[in-house]
């Protein structure tokens, strides 16, 4: 997967995905930077930029992910998968469903996946160095050019969705006492039934984990 640095752009998301759609930039491909002026985070609102922590977007083609993936829950494929590779490193950060990076109470990343064509955009932030007030950093110290390779090898060779669901179904079972915001609704997790497709059945709703 080709890496390209950027000092300074206001999103890699939106950048990556106007590169694909003009042809300017083909999938395997991942866009980072040292600075984002205007992130996209939940709902639509701004992931505030912080000097030395991690931002970057990456696409790869539907056929280049595993066929048990479901679509709509890839958040989740990728978001676990930099979790384990943070934990591997010493950091105690969790997994919050559907897709953002905890430390004890507070937010130190997230994730938002989208579909261009055939490809899959993900794009994630993680609060490496520093963070706005209300939100974490995370618990170890690590280089963000070197984190980022470790993370895009783990596509070389991708994880089968199965090998990453079971894994996640434990975590999730730890966290049953936090709640997330789904279609202008805080949906509690602890009635809620996770599907193997990483979707949650709550109040006789299914929802996905794409964003």
């Amino acid at each position: 997967m080709q890496t390209y640095w950027l000092e300074s752009v206001d999103s890699t998301q939106k950048y990556l995905l106007a590169a694909l759609k003009s042809g300017a930039l083909c999938a395997p491909v991942c866009v980072a930077a040292r600075y984002q002026s205007a992130g996209i985070g939940s709902r639509g609102n701004l992931w505030i930029a912080q000097e030395g922590n991690l931002f970057f977007s990456m696409a790869i083609a539907r056929p280049g992910l595993p066929e048990d993936l479901k679509l709509e829950s890839s958040s989740i494929y990728f978001m676990f998968q930099f979790q384990e590779l943070l934990r591997s490193l010493g950091s105690k950060v969790w997994l919050k469903w559907p897709n953002d990076l905890y430390l004890g109470a507070l937010k130190v990343g997230g994730c938002i996946t989208t579909l261009s064509g055939d490809n899959v955009v993900c794009g994630i932030g993680i609060n490496v160095a520093r963070a706005p007030e209300g939100f974490g950093v995370l618990d170890i110290t690590c280089n963000t050019e070197v984190l980022l390779e470790a993370y895009l090898k783990k596509f070389l060779r991708p994880m089968l969705w199965k090998q990453v669901f079971i894994n996640y179904r434990l975590e999730f079972e730890l966290y049953r006492s936090h709640e997330a915001y789904i279609n202008d609704n805080n949906i509690s997790f602890i009635d809620a039934i996770m599907m193997e497709d990483g979707s949650l059945m709550s109040q006789g709703r299914r929802m996905y984990s794409q964003r």
